[in-house]
């Protein structure tokens, strides 16, 4: 976790200094209950939840986060209907033809989690265009979690793991929960020291399992759609009164 940030990096109305996130993951939920409460179609929730993605990078590069994770489409995601997943594939085709030049401008650097298997050839090109395009960015960390799935993840990570064994480069004397985050898609990143979900559920949807261990989980009753700067705070604020202990005493126990 980082130092407190300052007035300026906090941003115009942002969470007060104090105990401050260095990383942000959100689990983006509710799209379809926000299209039905109003009998429109679901397509329409997740275009109504770029918008709300888009207002939340914004809001987070404005209150001072460094890192920020998304949860836009899971390896589960596979079992929607045949035309919601190539409607969820078309939001994010749109949005990186749409915002990467400027994320580019703005020093943002995009990463995707997730495995490229299954990908159709356009969507896979896209995702590597978007990481090589953003690549020398340091500014700020969008990571996109596409095809991701948590377990899926540590999967992959243990071949690779694996693979580095066999060939002598990884010592298993050495092998250790740090030695083995590289191989984690999110090694470059820190861990979230807060998840958010929205839409009232409470649960991880096998989101960052290994990651999240120890980060804050904030389940917030707002649709995605509908969510922007002001919840964005909140949920900082809720971090901010919480004491994290990672398996040790509460300050002043005895």
């Amino acid at each position: 976790m980082t130092s407190a940030p300052s007035a300026a990096q906090t941003g115009e109305g942002g969470p007060p200094a104090g105990s401050f996130p260095d990383h942000v993951a959100i689990i983006m939920d509710g799209n379809g209950r926000w299209a039905k409460s109003r009998n429109l179609p679901r397509a329409v929730g997740h275009e109504r939840g770029v918008e709300a993605l888009r207002r939340t990078v914004e809001a987070a590069q404005d209150v001072g986060l460094k890192n920020l994770t998304v949860y836009s489409f899971s390896t589960e995601n596979w079992r929607r209907p045949v035309s919601e997943v190539n409607a969820l594939f078309g939001l994010l085709k749109a949005y990186v033809k749409r915002d990467l030049d400027r994320l580019a401008r703005e020093g943002v650097r995009v990463r995707i989690l997730g495995t490229r298997k299954g990908l159709p050839d356009d969507i896979r090109e896209l995702v590597d265009r978007a990481e090589a395009r953003t690549e020398a960015n340091s500014k700020f960390n969008l990571c996109i979690a596409f095809n991701y799935g948590g377990r899926e993840e540590i999967v992959r990570a243990v071949q690779k793991a694996a693979k580095s064994l066999s060939d002598g480069s990884l010592n298993p004397d050495t092998l250790d929960e740090e030695s083995f985050e590289q191989f984690l898609d999110t090694s470059e990143v820190p861990d979230p020291d807060i998840v958010i979900r929205t839409s009232g559920e409470y649960r991880l949807s096998n989101f960052l399992i290994w990651q999240a261990a120890y980060a804050e989980l904030v389940f917030m009753d707002v649709l995605w759609p509908d969510f922007g700067k002001e919840h964005l705070i909140e949920a900082i604020e809720t971090f901010q009164k919480r004491e994290r202990r990672f398996g040790g005493l509460a300050s002043g126990a005895a």
